[in-house]
């Protein structure tokens, strides 16, 4: 599988000049394809890593805003960065893209490295990244190979089974190594995952309106709708979280972090007290607030209403948030805890689940 089958020796300029000729033509007009600066495009392919781009293009947008270059972001504080990536899901990226930035501006005198060694000992950077970063911003000869390429190359050579075996992926990447345009890297890059993106979707691909179509086995055969077959999703598990958020006189509110437990599903970011609840939610609430929290007898009895349940998604949890309003004459001393105003909490790196639960107490008070 090293040379894909129909895509011969003598054929491969004329799929190279096909493939390239259709993205100049059709590519989608993106705000990191404006661009060769590669922090910009280091940006662009962290956002999309587990994010549409139809969602990451604002986040993308307003992350520059905030830090226009890689220097910026290696001098602000990890809040700042989680900050302007609130709401994009996935936080490890943003933590791992601060990191990065920081050893760049240390080790690399501010420059993104030219070497795939040295990018690949930057947290946060596989192999995928890297080649995409390389081949686009500077022109090395890498070939990117992430799940959009690989169902392209699985399609044209009719590959079945699992892509993602070791010894199945390892001849893809030899695959898009041959198939490589090594003139225009960083756009046969972009290329592959465009025609992926577009055209050779998961499901319903557009076979008809495919500038390499004439080179496909799995078009050929009819096989182009099977193959690759469909990944086993795991089964969702239902979480019903009940929150607390505790208001005083002030108006201010309650947030801890957690690095277990609950926490993970805000995060690891600023959120409100939380506990799984079972059918109970209310009793459940109320007694993980009198076994975690130093509150007063002033504060124990306090009424706890009920706010508008929410949805959440993470990865393969279906959380059920059901957020509670109690308002205590003053809030609890908490250790390492911020007591901000209920207002003001988009100023603070929070998750959406945590988002949720504020506007659904902002929507009563």
């Amino acid at each position: 599988m090293a040379r894909m089958p129909g895509v011969g020796a003598k054929e491969l300029p004329a799929f190279r000049r096909r493939l390239l000729s259709w993205f100049r033509r059709h590519k989608r007009d993106l705000p990191w394809r404006r661009t060769r600066d590669p922090y910009r495009i280091w940006l662009s392919e962290i956002m999309l890593q587990q994010t549409r781009v139809a969602a990451a293009i604002p986040y993308y947008q307003r992350f520059l805003d905030t830090f226009p270059t890689v220097q910026d972001l290696a001098r602000a504080r990890s809040s700042s960065a989680l900050r302007a990536w609130a709401g994009l899901g996935y936080y490890t990226r943003a933590r791992n893209l601060h990191r990065a930035a920081r050893e760049i501006v240390a080790r690399h005198g501010g420059n993104f490295p030219r070497e795939a060694e040295a990018v690949l000992q930057l947290p946060g950077i596989g192999e995928y990244t890297a080649a995409a970063i390389l081949s686009i911003a500077y022109g090395e000869p890498l070939a990117a190979l992430d799940g959009n390429v690989a169902r392209v190359l699985a399609r044209l050579g009719a590959a079945r089974g699992d892509l993602r075996r070791p010894k199945t992926w390892r001849r893809l990447s030899e695959t898009a190594n041959s198939l490589l345009a090594r003139d225009a890297p960083g756009d046969w890059n972009e290329a592959m995952m465009e025609l992926g993106a577009t055209v050779c979707t998961p499901a319903a691909p557009r076979c008809a309106e495919c500038p390499v179509a004439r080179w496909c086995r799995a078009y050929a055969l009819g096989l182009a709708e099977r193959l690759p077959p469909p990944k086993r999703k795991p089964a969702a598990v239902k979480i019903t979280l009940a929150a607390a958020v505790l208001l005083d006189r002030r108006g201010r509110t309650l947030l801890i972090r957690q690095s277990n437990g609950d926490g993970a599903l805000f995060a690891r970011l600023w959120q409100f007290p939380a506990v799984e609840a079972g059918d109970d939610a209310s009793r459940d609430m109320r007694e993980h607030l009198r076994s975690h929290y130093d509150l007063d007898a002033s504060m124990r009895d306090a009424e706890i209403v009920p706010l508008a349940p929410a949805r959440h998604t993470v990865t393969y949890r279906d959380i059920r948030l059901l957020p509670f309003l109690v308002r205590v004459p003053r809030l609890p001393k908490v250790a390492g805890a911020r007591t901000p105003a209920i207002a003001s909490l988009g100023r603070l790196a929070i998750s959406g689940a945590t988002r949720k639960i504020a506007s659904a107490a902002l929507r009563v008070l």
